[in-house]
């Protein structure tokens, strides 16, 4: 199955629609697919061909918004790579993902250095000629369109692709839950190399909506935008929610409908701030995997269902298989993991099923509640010791600002919990663990807490337990 070529299709459906809002500049649909237009010509000087996987490493700004777009102009297919890696990683990938050549923003060019492969900056691109070349009228349905690493919280990362009727099916899901009106914009403070900036940007062109694209968050400026009544939706994760919460002094403007949360279940005192202030919070559950979310929770349900990621999108499919393990179905899973069949066979149940690693539960409503990475479930004496119900204990603690609890050996139970503690203010260890004798089974307590000034975690924001397990050894 095709479709029309997106970009070019919306400039017919609706060219003086707002398409990008950047540095408070807009750009109408029609004046975007000039400068895409623009620069694929630009990029055919470059060697890049239909079908070529192509490296990008950009930031949130124009020129990678521009760069994005002109690549699936040409049929290329981007291997977005994460610009808060080092240079060692960044290899890793590319060598992994066997790019034709790589694109990288001029800040990057010292971690380009070591690079085996063809590489140019933006700038030379943007200075290069215009060539004639041809862009592709249709989009295939099962055409990679894009290629993102998994984030690496376990093991190496494995490339993801993700096909256009991956990103199509996520749109569609979304809209028919979260709804579309006329005046709809939706502001992008988070990476457009992570699936959860991406989404925006095809939603943008298949809704035909404004995408406010911010060059980092800053919790005031987007305050602010909430205010003003110009942006309806935003994605976020819980950080990003705690900080706007800090900022938090007047009600968002009553055209700002949806607050979509990812990268991890929200903690029931971060819920009920939210409520507290109107403010219309969204949790959802999704993955690089499922191209953004594909179960999500209505704000109408959400103080029913405090914990919960809510119920499957129209088009997709969860239930819960072996080992209680989260089982997804639907045409926005992942075509499979790049040039790795083995992964990709792993990936799949023998009913097709994508097997998510995650662990949860289904209740008698149907709704979905993700309990745990299957991998950072801490097993105690047999007991079941699930990371995420410490760290939500700990975080009603009024000096603790973040929090993440991981496994260490224990002779005699096998494993017990420890915890990794940033804190608002000086407190000591043992007011923690009374805290905690006070509101957790004795088998759940931490065994130790270590306090940090940060925790490490991946540019979408999930804490790193692997690493901080490798400060235990």
């Amino acid at each position: 199955m095709e479709l029309t070529n997106w970009l070019e299709k919306r400039v017919r459906l609706s060219p003086e629609k707002t398409a990008l809002v950047f540095h408070d500049k807009q750009e109408t649909f029609v004046e975007v697919y000039d400068a895409v237009q623009k620069v694929a010509g630009k990029l055919g000087g470059f060697g890049v061909r239909q079908g070529a996987y192509v490296a990008l490493l950009g930031r949130n700004d124009r020129d990678t918004f521009l760069m994005i777009h002109a690549l699936q102009q040409i049929g290329a297919r981007t291997v977005f790579l994460n610009n808060r890696l080092t240079a060692t990683e960044i290899v890793f990938q590319i060598q992994d993902a066997r790019v034709a050549c790589c694109f990288y923003a001029d800040e990057f060019a010292p971690k380009m250095v070591s690079l085996d492969v063809e590489a140019n900056s933006f700038s030379s691109v943007m200075s290069a000629p215009v060539l004639d070349i041809p862009l592709v009228p249709n989009f295939a349905m099962d055409e990679v369109a894009s290629v993102m690493y998994t984030s690496g919280t376990t093991g190496k990362p494995k490339g993801v692709m993700q096909t256009f009727g991956n990103h199509w099916w996520s749109a569609t899901g979304s809209m028919l839950n979260l709804g579309l009106e006329a005046s709809d914009s939706w502001l992008c403070a988070v990476p457009i190399f992570h699936i959860s900036g991406l989404s925006i940007l095809m939603r943008s062109v298949i809704y035909g909506i404004p995408v406010y694209l911010e060059e980092h968050f800053d919790a005031r400026r987007t305050d602010a935008l909430l205010r003003n009544g110009e942006v309806t939706m935003i994605s976020v994760v819980t950080t990003m929610v705690e900080r706007l919460l800090d900022v938090f002094q007047e009600p968002y403007h009553p055209h700002f409908r949806c607050m979509l949360l990812g990268g991890g279940p929200a903690s029931q005192s971060l819920l009920e701030a939210c409520f507290e202030n109107g403010i219309p919070l969204v949790q959802s559950f999704g993955m690089t995997e499922t191209a953004s979310q594909i179960v999500t929770l209505p704000p109408e349900e959400a103080l029913q269902k405090i914990g919960s990621a809510g119920k499957a999108l129209f088009p997709a499919e969860v239930k819960i298989g072996e080992h209680d393990e989260i089982l997804l179905k639907g045409p926005s899973i992942m075509a499979g993991y790049l040039h790795n069949e083995k992964a990709t066979e792993g990936a799949f149940d023998a009913d097709g099923w994508f097997q998510t690693g995650d662990i949860g539960y289904i209740d008698e409503d149907g709704f979905l509640f993700v309990l745990e990475r299957r991998s950072d479930l801490i097993i105690s004496g047999g007991e079941n010791v699930y990371p995420t119900e410490i760290e939500h204990v700990l975080l009603e603690h009024p000096s603790v600002a973040e929090v993440a609890v991981v496994a260490t050996p224990s002779e005699k139970w096998g494993e017990v919990p420890v915890a990794f503690v940033v804190t608002k203010t000086g407190i000591e260890s043992q007011s923690l663990l009374t805290f905690c004798e006070q509101r957790l089974a004795k088998f759940k307590i931490p065994q130790q807490f270590y306090f940090l000034e940060k925790l490490p975690k991946t540019a979408s924001q999930k804490v790193q337990r692997h690493r901080l397990k490798e400060r235990l050894h």
